[in-house]
């Protein structure tokens, strides 16, 4: 069974920086392109970034610029650098593969920014 756990979130002030860190269960991560999502309060989730098995890296227009995926393969890891944070960044994030995510997800990590 996939597992997939999400970690480094925090209160942070708008302008702020955070990285996330997503460990994984097993090969997953060299084996798939992996993305973190996001859902905030009322809307639906998300896909934020991704990144391929070969590196490539794609972004959300409103996150381009600020954010940046990267993975570890060695580790399973998968990492999301976020800088230049708004307060319409507040969501809990999540990682999960990309662009079709697995059937099960983490318990993602909270993330708010203050104004």
């Amino acid at each position: 069974q996939v597992q997939l756990v999400e970690s480094g979130g925090g209160l942070v002030q708008a302008g702020g920086s955070l990285r996330l860190s997503c460990a994984a269960s097993g090969s997953i991560v060299r084996r798939n392109a992996m993305g973190w999502y996001r859902q905030a309060p009322g809307r639906q989730r998300e896909l934020v970034a991704a990144i391929t098995s070969g590196g490539n890296t794609n972004y959300a227009d409103f996150v381009k610029g600020r954010f940046t995926i990267s993975r570890d393969n060695a580790k399973n890891t998968v990492y999301l650098q976020m800088n230049s944070l708004k307060p319409e960044d507040t969501a809990v994030y999540y990682c999960n593969a990309a662009p079709r995510a697995f059937g099960s997800w983490g318990q993602g990590t909270q993330v708010t920014v203050s104004s």
